[in-house]
């Protein structure tokens, strides 16, 4: 098939050759090729300043990042086959490395699948699709899950901020069998139900799952604040693994009465909720001089753009600095981050920083990345962006 070429400026294909998928308006040539001669979601060949082919690439001209690459073969694009292959390959990496069908199926960039997100729940599969390219093969995208997992009822989830950058209407559709209103969830061994309206993303969030697991270790015989617990995802794990005692706090209502149904469905009844703002009921917890043994931080992306990163960074100190107050002469924090833009460096400095303010010896236990369904591309940065330190907490050891 001839595509229409978009043409990129002098040097702007370095990226593309670390291995980077995305192009950004300011690297287009827009003499040679006028943006607005494309259409959103078309397909275009790639090609440098020096008509050198790089690859095919959706295109959406009103956006900053304008074009994704789809192939470094400038014959071929997107195509419904190329796509099923994709999605098989993505498959077969989650079914050798789970035993139960509970994981994020597609990533996006990372299985080569610019702005498509899936995620499983058995026989439900949710699908989120975040750009224009994406939305044009949405009908590929439910054969293929169809044809690759048979009997699967399939929502497409589509809701996301994103799709408002990209031009696209919001919504949410099932496509197939009876109405969902809950998702099913099994991870390390413990059960979930998640309501599907108004609940974030997809549902659920497996990126921390190998975190979560870590933490039912620490567990036994401990009383854990779980801080930001959406639905207990941390907490749950951390009481059916054997903590004496957990505490959930979050703004949402609707996610603590999920925190209260999902300790009913896995027998428990040594939780607690605690609904507020999470840096307001931190101070009022230290101000009371409560103590636990546990406190994990999941708080939601504190720097989602690079010109929030101070006030994001000053947001993780307070809220560490707050955590570590908190915590027992001999406690542990788990401080997590979904920040992008927050390294893991940067986290650890943060919490050595917050442990001298307060006076705190801190010990670093572990540091978590995120779960392998969610594979890091090297040449793309942003796929890497979970992590978390299990850090160990003294009082009046030095």
């Amino acid at each position: 098939m001839k595509f229409p070429v978009l043409y990129l400026r002098k040097g702007a294909e370095r990226r593309l050759r670390a291995g980077h998928l995305w192009v950004y308006s300011n690297e287009v040539d827009t003499q040679r090729s006028p943006l607005t001669d494309f259409e959103a979601g078309s397909q275009a060949e790639l090609r440098s300043s020096v008509d050198k082919p790089l690859g095919t690439v959706f295109v959406n001209p009103h956006t900053l990042i304008c074009g994704r690459l789809i192939s470094r073969d400038a014959a071929h694009g997107m195509t419904a086959q190329r796509l099923t292959y994709r999605m098989e390959m993505a498959l077969n990496l989650r079914e050798r490395l789970f035993p139960e069908p509970f994981y994020r199926w597609v990533f996006g960039d990372s299985d080569g699948l610019s702005g498509l997100v899936i995620d499983r729940f058995d026989q439900v599969v949710v699908v989120q699709i975040s750009t224009a390219g994406m939305e044009a093969m949405k009908d590929a995208i439910v054969r293929a899950v169809q044809r690759l997992v048979h009997d699967t009822i399939v929502v497409l989830k589509n809701d996301g901020k994103m799709r408002q950058v990209e031009g696209l209407a919001s919504y949410v559709e099932q496509i197939n069998g009876a109405t969902v209103d809950v998702l099913n969830v099994r991870e390390n061994g413990v059960n979930f139900e998640v309501p599907l309206a108004g609940g974030q993303k997809t549902g659920w969030f497996y990126d921390h799952r190998m975190n979560r697991q870590r933490l039912q270790a620490y567990a036994p015989g401990k009383r854990v604040l779980d801080v930001f617990s959406y639905v207990g995802g941390w907490g749950i794990q951390a009481a059916c693994a054997g903590a004496s005692h957990v505490s959930f706090l979050d703004s949402s209502a609707q996610a603590l009465d999920a925190v209260h149904h999902n300790a009913r469905l896995n027998g428990l009844d040594n939780i607690e909720t605690l609904e507020g703002d999470a840096f307001e009921a931190l101070k009022v917890l230290c101000d009371e001089k409560e103590k636990y043994d546990i406190v994990v931080l999941d708080p939601p992306a504190l720097i989602p753009r690079r010109r929030d990163q101070k006030a994001g960074e000053q947001a993780y100190a307070r809220l560490n600095q707050l955590a570590l107050r908190l915590l027992d002469r001999d406690g542990l924090l788990v401080s997590a981050s979904c920040s992008m833009h927050l390294s893991q460096e940067k986290l650890v400095d943060i919490i050595r920083g917050s442990g001298r303010k307060i006076d705190r010896f801190v010990q670093l236990l572990e540091q978590g990345h995120q779960a392998p369904d969610h594979p890091i591309v090297p040449g793309i940065p942003e796929t890497d962006y979970i992590k978390s330190c299990f850090v160990r907490s003294l009082t009046g050891f030095f």
